[in-house]
């Protein structure tokens, strides 16, 4: 079976066909998938009958498996997580600010693979901003602002004790595991050079970028604040809809991401895996 990619009509995103992932692709397959992968940024397989060990396959045909600080893996998979709302849930919708998945760690992961189990019937679309564009288009302004800059990144804002998912997040059905260590900060450059590609992205987010190194503390919120504003347009945007079986492999490295609401008094199941970089070769 010949692997079939349709672009999106979007900044970003294509439709892989053509492979069954319950079983293991062929390494011209993986080849395939790894090369749509790094054009389109984002891609997705619809269709696909998935048991959690056909995930994890998956992900290590993509790389390694990543690190994922803050949510409890599901008993039996150390690095498969669970990202679920209940219908009568009414915490704040996870995830729902623009972020980079896990920018704060030293090593940030490269890619997400996520599996949509239970879908409701509308809403919970994802959307992704491409980051290779929103850095190509910086203002001139903006880009003699940040040449050179290193971005300061921390989870405190979700996953720190007073975070968003903190102690007085009550009544979420996600495992979330929050603590202290949130606390700790990271820094990478704001104009980040994919290991992969060799070109430069914007690398902030609302999320999970806090300030900026050696700028004072208004200034550098002045600036972040004009350069969310920009990475997050509509010409930078693909709005990603989910259906029942359908698995998405999304880069880290490039892309910004946020999840939307839509869907209360229905249940929503996703399973998903971090993959981490490659070691060089």
């Amino acid at each position: 079976m010949a692997l079939q990619v349709t672009v999106m009509d979007a900044p970003c995103g294509a439709r892989v066909t053509g492979v069954v992932l319950s079983q293991p692709p062929a390494a011209a397959q993986v080849a395939g998938i790894r090369a749509a992968w790094l054009r389109h940024q984002v891609i997705f397989f619809p269709d696909q009958k998935l048991a959690v060990e056909d995930l994890e396959r998956f992900a290590q045909c993509m790389g390694p498996f990543g690190e994922d600080p803050y949510i409890a893996p599901i008993p039996g998979h150390a690095h498969v997580v669970q990202v679920k709302r209940e219908p009568d849930e009414t915490t704040p919708i996870f995830a729902e600010s623009w972020h980079s998945d896990w920018s704060f760690l030293p090593t940030p992961p490269a890619g997400t693979v996520l599996y949509g189990n239970i879908i409701p019937p509308a809403g919970g679309d994802t959307l992704f901003a491409n980051q290779y564009l929103a850095w190509d288009e910086l203002p001139s302004h903006l880009r003699r602002a940040v040449d050179g800059r290193m971005g300061i990144h921390s989870a405190r804002r979700g996953y720190a004790p007073q975070g968003m998912y903190g102690e007085r997040d009550k009544g979420r059905s996600m495992a979330i595991r929050w603590g202290e260590s949130a606390l700790r900060t990271q820094l990478h450059p704001m104009g980040r050079v994919h290991p992969e590609t060799g070109r430069t992205a914007l690398f902030v987010s609302p999320g999970y970028t806090i300030g900026i190194e050696g700028m004072p503390e208004d200034e550098a919120h002045a600036l972040l604040l004009a350069l969310f504003r920009h990475q997050s347009q509509e010409q930078f945007v693909y709005r990603h809809r989910w259906s029942e079986g359908m698995l998405t492999l999304w880069d880290n490295r490039c892309l910004i991401h946020a999840a939307t609401g839509g869907y209360e008094g229905h249940r929503r199941l996703l399973h998903r895996i971090t993959v981490g970089e490659r070691a060089a070769a």
